[in-house]
């Protein structure tokens, strides 16, 4: 479904905040100040406040504070629990080892952290949930509500200016953003806790009294058309479209949701509709304050909380009219087209096979949730399940069962149930046996029946799940928190999508006995269907053809892994304060020969993943989470969970890495998929351009296209199993392990971790960066054609390397970058219309900084030359900008970054994710936060404005990157044969396989415009002759 994504950004101010507004007072409230509402049943671990009130306009608001007591008399946050005695003694060595582990594992475990800042803060944050969709789109403007969604940000009476609130949200480190699904918009933003007030009224203007000036119309069109045009290569979307064209006709299900320039401006033009007037008109029709739920998240009190909501929200209009109701068209896929067979051409090349019931509407059963249950079990992993049957056939890589809970699979008219399977190349041949196996467990469920033991065991695992639930983002549980004001009473709008309140038989029979063959729609993807299609869907042009539709397993054994209530242990307040019994562990493992055999190695990880999926799923449906990845330098295993039984889960992994094997068959299976992954990477412009930008800047990184090549020889089990023993044989591992538990708990499991590997230390330290090329002083071109035909878009990057920098360059730049932010957007979105996806980039590259602007765009409007020359005229009007820059708004500006690394962490898995940065660089500044907050209270202005003027000059180290897609204004540009390349690449043949397309890069000339930039179309060639910097790492 269509969502408006805006680049998360930051800033900050010292500006003061304008007053109340005199609005709706407040009622009465008998008893203690800032009273939380007692009906609101929240969970124990939840230390915020909740109020429930409902405006006489009919807007409904739940106010959230989490401002606890002592941030509200402004006392410093403690640095310590009472109990510091001989566990933080103990805690404190830890990061050194005893001396049977030197060289071989380093462990750094994170109890006491002691550069802990001194006040904590963290965003607030608000989201309107109104309560209508693209069911209500006027059947002669497809994807209105869409575009509504769009134009309300567009400047408002009070606020006239037309990126005005994006311009606020980012000089005072805030985001917006927004979604339309089938019956519901939500619009969310947050914002420093300082500017709340005057952000919620800005907000909320756009409720009160939209601008939406004719003139923004034709420009937001084409945002729209973007947006749509972005989402046309991704099989879910396209899927998404040919699946509701099989509705009845006439049923809000079969509309076009998106919307694009055809359907908003060009058709409406040729048939005399006013877009404008009609947008007003949709305007007041449905955006009225009694269809609106309101959340609002802030750490203030719920009594200031309340006066501004009602000071400022009463002013919403009610129009008064009955809210858009499409309860009475059931059954949408009662036709003859929905049961049977679709062949769909993919654009990814994979197989996969989805088996899909339309089903009454299962809302209002959220108490006994049967559809949850259904999937547990048709998606179990366990032995027994149809997975495993499907695995140890080699028939299928993954399963998933159940419904998404959007829109889209779940809404008022009806409820879908889908099996989806991610087929092997065998499992496509055999599909119809595929399916078979399905039918078959599904038949077995029904003649048991619901059982009471399964469902009380989920229900209880969800239960312990909400209990010690870690705390979300401000704006993302707002926008979940306002949808659930509109689905559940008030007693469980935290709880209603979480938690299995009853078991209830009839209710969980009632859809379990509809999943019979005779009602399925079954859609099959595969490549192999390519040619053999001739039916394309309007909106996405997907190719698909029709067709007449085609021993049980045993359910489930009961959960070893599941909760039992484990000790919290008093551990010191770091960043993320915990109050609920988490850990994390992760580790890195460095092998020998890992340069030299990436695809051997990327095989080794999926087969080590598939040997672990059926032996460590209960681990997994309770909640204890783990995450294999193959990195450039080494295997990551990561490891999360609030049970006891986390380190028997290491353990298992440990052993399936000690004693790894596999079968012929398995690993065929998986040489076929690699080379599809590989595929499905290349095919994507964005990914295209940063495998191409990362291969001229890394010295001897291993592209995609390296990859994929090498995966084309003829690779057996005995060279996996020869490398996996070199590779096992010299390790060095490091790890990082954080929550609760004690140092001697962690020592334990580390030591089994060591002794089981019994591995050798490498004679050196394994590098864990890449060296980085020097660019030449000069402007550098690499142009390349993107590998998927059916595909318009296009990337162009501008990148300058500015070098090797230290830890002040390095925030100068994030601070650089953050004042890009709202000019880049407003230049080059909002004003130029280049594309849906425009942002600048703080770039990092193994140690050597440099800062970019990105711009994703469509060969159908623009040519990647067009658009290098708008970045180009926005840089030069930033420089303008940045050299008559104010100190206000400097100084609003540094504010801003040093609120946003202040803010508090709102999971475990924040502060691990910024630790495990300092370990997998080997840099190890834990206080990096610290760091560059005191850089940012010294910088000056001449500072920043010099540090962008040097790098923008004619002897600049710039680098751009297009990678160019297929349209009209690349044929101006290219001609006709625009997959045309360098004399060199037209005489290499192009490799073909039954997965699609292996090419080579092409590479594409420049046009006039951009002839003074120097071509790259050797990229061995161009970097041999560099120079080379050293290992560099940013520490001080």
């Amino acid at each position: 479904m269509p969502q408006t994504n805006k680049a998360r950004t930051s800033g900050g101010s010292a500006g003061e905040v304008s007053g109340p507004e005199c609005g709706e007072p407040p009622p009465a409230r008998a008893g203690e100040a800032d009273q939380s509402d007692p009906v609101i049943v929240k969970s124990p671990s939840d230390p915020k406040k909740y109020r429930y009130i409902e405006l006489s306009n009919g807007l409904k608001a739940l106010l959230i504070s989490d401002l606890t007591q002592s941030e509200s008399n402004r006392e410093p946050v403690a640095k310590e629990e009472e109990d510091s005695g001989e566990e933080e003694d103990g805690d404190s060595e830890s990061t050194n080892e005893d001396s049977n582990c030197v060289n071989k594992c380093i462990i750094l475990i994170f109890v006491d952290i002691s550069y802990k800042m001194s006040y904590i803060i963290s965003q607030s944050a608000a989201a309107l949930c109104i309560s209508v969709g693209s069911f209500s789109d006027p059947a002669d403007l497809p994807g209105l509500a869409h575009f509504l969604e769009h134009m309300v940000f567009m400047g408002s009476e009070k606020y006239p200016a037309e990126n005005g609130f994006d311009a606020f949200l980012k000089k005072h480190g805030g985001s917006d953003n927004a979604s339309t699904d089938c019956e519901r918009t939500i619009f969310k933003f947050d914002v420093q806790r300082k500017y709340l007030r005057e952000a919620l009224d800005r907000w909320v203007q756009f409720f009160i009294g939209p601008l939406m000036i004719p003139d923004a119309v034709d420009r937001e069109v084409e945002a729209v058309d973007s947006e749509y045009q972005m989402a046309q290569p991704l099989d879910s979307n396209r899927k998404e479209m040919l699946f509701g064209g099989l509705a009845k006709a006439g049923h809000p299900m079969s509309k076009f949701f998106w919307g694009n320039a055809q359907t908003l401006k060009n058709e409406p033009r040729e048939k005399n509709i006013d877009t404008y007037e009609r947008l007003r008109e949709f305007w007041r029709r449905y955006y009225s304050a009694h269809y609106m739920t309101l959340a609002v998240q802030s750490k203030e009190t719920l009594d200031n909380l309340e006066e501004w909501v009602r000071a400022i929200c009463i002013k919403i209009p009610n129009n008064g009219q009955p809210r858009a109701d499409f309860s009475d068209l059931q059954d949408p896929f009662d036709t003859p087209d929905f049961n049977k067979l679709y062949r769909v051409v993919p654009v990814r090349k994979i197989h996969a096979l989805t088996i899909s019931w339309a089903l009454p509407p299962q809302d209002k059963h959220y108490r006994v949730k049967p559809l949850h249950y259904i999937s547990w079990l048709i998606g179990h992993e366990g032995a027994g399940s149809v997975l495993s049957l499907l695995r140890k056939k080699c028939w299928a890589l993954a399963l998933f069962g159940g419904n998404s809970e959007s829109g889209f699979d779940q809404n008022t008219t009806y409820s879908i149930f889908s099996v989806s399977i991610t087929l092997s190349d065998e499992g496509f041949q055999n599909f119809f046996q595929v399916i078979h196996i399905v039918f078959q467990y599904l038949k077995m469920l029904q003649s048991v029946g619901p059982q009471q033991r399964i469902y009380e065991e989920i229900q209880k695992i969800e239960a312990n799940e909400f209990h010690y639930q870690e705390q979300m983002e401000p704006i993302e549980f707002v926008a979940n928190i306002c949808e659930n004001m509109q689905l559940f009473p008030k007693e469980d709008f935290l709880r209603g999508d979480q938690l299995m309140f009853e078991y209830n038989p009839e209710v969980i029979s009632a859809p379990l006995t509809l999943l019979t063959p005779a009602t399925a729609n079954i859609l099959l993807l595969s490549p192999e269907h390519d040619g053999r299609c001739p039916l394309n869907e309007k909106w996405f042009g997907t190719q698909y053809s029709v067709e007449g539709n085609p021993p049980p397993q045993r359910i489930w054994e009961k959960c070893g892994f599941v909760f039992r209530d484990p000790p919290v242990y008093k551990l010191r307040i770091a960043r993320y304060q915990p109050r609920i019994p988490r850990k994390k562990y992760t580790f890195r493992i460095l092998g020998k020969s890992l340069n030299c055999d990436l695809v051997l190695f990327d095989l080794f990880v999926n087969i080590l993943a598939h040997n672990l999926a059926e032996p460590a799923y209960d681990a997994d449906v309770a909640q204890l989470e783990y995450m294999l990845f193959p990195g450039d330098h080494g295997l990551f295993i990561r490891l999360k969970g609030f049970n006891h039984k986390l380190p028997l889960l290491l353990n298992l992994i440990v052993d399936h890495l000690a004693n790894f094997s596999t079968a012929p068959n398995v690993f065929s299976m998986y040489i076929e998929q690699l080379k599809k992954t590989y595929y499905i990477i290349l095919i994507k412009p964005d990914r295209l351009g940063r495998d191409v930008r990362l291969q001229i800047l890394e010295h001897h990184r291993w592209s995609v296209m390296q990859k994929y090549e090498a995966i084309m020889a003829d690779l057996g089990v005995t060279d996996l199993m020869d490398f996996v023993n070199r590779f096992k044989a010299e390790l060095f591992v490091e790890g990082l392990i954080q929550g609760n538990f004690t140092s001697a708990e962690s020592k334990e499991f580390l030591q089994y971790f060591i002794e089981k590997l019994q591995y050798k230390a490498p004679p050196a330290e394994p590098p864990v960066l890449f060296r980085v090329v020097e660019l030449p002083q000069t402007h550098h071109l690499c142009k390349v054609q993107s590998l998927n035909k059916a595909d318009a878009n296009s990337e162009v990057t501008v990148y300058y390397q500015t070098g090797l920098k230290n830890l002040r360059e390095h925030t100068l730049m994030e601070l650089l970058v953050m004042h890009m932010e709202e000019p880049c957007f407003d230049f080059l979105r909002t004003k130029e219309t280049l594309g849906y996806q425009v942002y600048p980039s703080c770039r990092n590259t193994s140690g050597v900084l440099g800062f970019s602007v990105t711009v994703e765009t469509q060969a159908t409007k623009f040519s990647t030359d067009f658009v290098e020359g708008k970045i180009e005229a926005f840089l030069v009007s930033f420089g303008e900008k940045m050299v008559n820059l104010s100190d206000e708004a400097f100084q609003t500006q540094v504010t801003a970054l040093i609120k946003l690394k202040e803010c508090e962490d709102t999971q475990l898995g924040e502060e691990v994710d910024r630790n495990w940065f300092e370990v997998v660089t080997q840099q190890y500044v834990f206080d990096r936060l610290n760091k560059e907050i005191e850089v940012l209270k010294n910088v000056t202005k001449d500072e920043l404005v010099s540090f962008f003027m040097e790098h923008r000059h004619a002897s600049s180290r710039k680098l751009s990157i297009h990678v160019v897609g297929f349209g009209e204004k690349e044929k101006e540009t290219h001609g006709d044969d625009q997959s045309s390349s360098s004399p060199e690449s037209q005489d290499t043949e192009r490799k073909t396989s039954s997965y699609g397309d292996v090419s080579e890069l092409i590479f594409l000339p420049a046009s006039p415009v951009l002839a003074k930039a120097s071509r790259i179309t050797d990229i061995r060639a161009f970097t041999s002759s560099l120079n080379l910097h050293p290992y560099h790492k940013i520490l001080q």
